[in-house]
């Protein structure tokens, strides 16, 4: 196994087929990763799971199930989302090579994670918003679509390969930092005190945002903020809304 294993999630959202959750396993396994985890699968535990996961069961053993994405990546600094075409906001996009080399090296330092979709019509737009990079497996454009356990087998082959570019297993630094990057879950909760702070000071409206919160979102990913930053801009936020209550309330007293 992976020195860093527990560090490295491989996240199935959704799965319809258990073979392919037990394909997937297999896979894993193949490439020295352990860290399954199942979001709302349509049928688990199942035999043509265990059945599929041929010397993998261990790995299956193990799996954590949730009930949401958020649950899945909650602790995570980095956390990567498969997507097979384009979206009408483009996202952070790289490709499977650079998708092992961040997640190996990232992995060193906090738990990231890989999202699958589902089978048939992959991750929806707000679970990968929810991400930092998108990335996209290069396939036949005539034939491009990828069996799950496949496209699982793929990236996690980048993150062997990018474990092996030394013979320690290490590669270059990506750069020292003065503090952890924020996890998901903060994020998440930043997110939502950006939008109801930006609701109250009646900047959009909640009811027809159009894209402002998405693009937001997609910033504050962008720069990978740590969780100093995250914290120094929530304040800033709790700041506004105080001011914001009480501009409200002396308006009222002046009707």
């Amino acid at each position: 196994m992976l020195d860093r294993d527990d560090n490295i999630r491989i996240v199935l959202v959704n799965s319809a087929h258990p073979g392919n959750i037990g394909g997937a396993a297999r896979a894993m396994k193949n490439m020295g990763l352990s860290q399954l985890y199942l979001v709302a699968p349509r049928e688990y535990p199942a035999p043509r799971a265990v059945w599929r996961s041929a010397g993998a069961r261990d790995v299956l053993a193990n799996a954590v199930v949730v009930g949401s994405v958020e649950e899945a990546v909650a602790e995570c600094g980095l956390v990567i989302g498969t997507s097979a075409r384009d979206r009408r906001i483009p996202w952070p996009l790289i490709n499977p090579r650079q998708c092992g080399e961040r997640i190996w090296v990232e992995s060193a330092s906090h738990p990231t994670a890989i999202l699958f979709g589902r089978e048939d019509r992959g991750l929806t737009n707000e679970e990968l918003q929810q991400c930092h990079y998108h990335v996209n497996i290069p396939s036949n454009p005539d034939y491009s679509s990828l069996n799950l356990a496949t496209a699982v087998q793929v990236l996690a082959y980048e993150v062997r390969m990018a474990s092996l570019q030394r013979d320690d297993g290490s590669l270059p630094s990506l750069g020292s930092w003065d503090q952890p990057l924020a996890t998901s879950e903060e994020l998440e909760h930043f997110h939502s005190h950006v939008a109801s702070s930006l609701a109250g000071m009646e900047f959009y409206d909640p009811d027809n945002p159009k894209q402002l919160l998405t693009r937001l979102r997609r910033l504050f990913n962008r720069s990978r903020m740590d969780r100093m930053e995250v914290s120094i801009l929530r304040g800033v936020l709790a700041t506004l809304d105080q001011k914001i209550a009480q501009l409200k309330a002396a308006n009222t007293r002046a009707k």
